[in-house]
């Protein structure tokens, strides 16, 4: 329908308000006129070329109307033609998009499974860590409070085993040895001297052994520190590997969405073209059928004007 709207328009710019079919037309009638004129002038003289002249106008309506339904069946052919290219055409795209749309679907799924499967691990590592942490230091400070609990029951009992023992061997002592007082102020003596040497000593062990708690505590502590800090920062590259997937994935839909405005532009571009050719391969064909049929037409003139 287009195409035989912009032939009709192209055929009012070229020939005028008079259309070349109504020319044709009246041409054909004038020469119908003109032959039928000459032919009733001529009866009388020449059957035979009233004859002539019946045959050459049969032959030359014959020949115009065949070339006329070849250039009609031509022209509904290229019709159907561009119908079908353009429909098919529809369609790709079509089809093109839907399969665009539906891989981009999966792709959001997915992702949204991803993304709550790394939260929930991620949460369920946090609680770990957690509770292995919190068993850590309730099992230490339970030892810690046991061991402090057993020192002092030990302290204790040592001081009354000594203060015991000292008591018996005082007493002893001093029913033994009451006529000696010079031995027993001396033995009292180096015994307290002994005692205290070796309450020292212990006392001196105990401090040892409760610096080696403290730096071991300290350790220990120091030890958490480091793996809660070995932690956070696992935990914080991993959310900077995932922010840094998450930023090159979007700059690679950015160039895709660029590569895809861009066929886009050049399939306008392409379609814009295959029209042109066409409109401008109709206009040669028109004009080489115009100038055929001027041909036919001044042929069988020179011809009829011979036979005249």
């Amino acid at each position: 329908y287009l195409a035989r709207k912009f032939f009709y328009l192209w055929a009012k710019m070229t020939f005028g308000q008079v259309l070349p079919s109504k020319a044709r037309c009246f041409y054909d009638q004038k020469i119908l006129q003109k032959t039928f004129g000459e032919w009733k002038e001529q009866w009388t003289l020449c059957r035979e070329r009233k004859l002539s002249l019946r045959a050459d106008n049969h032959y030359r309506n014959l020949l115009l109307n065949l070339i006329f339904k070849a250039w009609r069946a031509y022209v509904c052919q290229q019709q159907g033609k561009r119908s079908k290219y353009y429909a098919a055409e529809s369609y790709a795209k079509r089809q093109t998009l839907l399969r665009t749309w539906q891989h981009w679907l999966v792709y959001v799924d997915v992702q949204r499974t991803k993304h709550g499967m790394q939260s929930v691990a991620l949460a369920f590592r946090r609680r770990s860590c957690l509770r292995i942490s919190w068993a850590v230091w309730r099992r230490q400070y339970y030892q810690k409070c046991s061991g402090h609990k057993m020192n002092i029951l030990a302290l204790q009992h040592w001081a009354q085993s000594l203060q015991f023992r000292a008591w018996l061997q005082w007493r002893e002592l001093y029913l033994h040895t009451q006529n000696e007082k010079q031995k027993d102020t001396r033995a009292v003596t180096h015994h307290q001297h002994w005692e205290l040497r070796r309450c020292m000593g212990a006392w001196l062990g105990y401090l040892n052994l409760h610096r080696v708690k403290k730096r071991q505590n300290e350790l220990a502590q120091e030890f958490h520190r480091s793996r809660t800090l070995r932690r956070c920062f696992s935990d914080w590259q991993l959310s900077w590997k995932c922010r840094r997937r998450m930023r090159d994935h979007r700059s690679d839909l950015e160039k895709q969405a660029t590569r895809i405005a861009l066929w886009r532009v050049f399939a306008h571009w392409k379609h814009y073209v295959v029209l042109c050719v066409e409109e401008a391969q109709q206009c040669e064909l028109a004009e080489k059928h115009y100038k055929c049929h001027l041909l036919v037409l001044q042929k069988y003139w020179n011809r009829w004007k011979s036979c005249l």
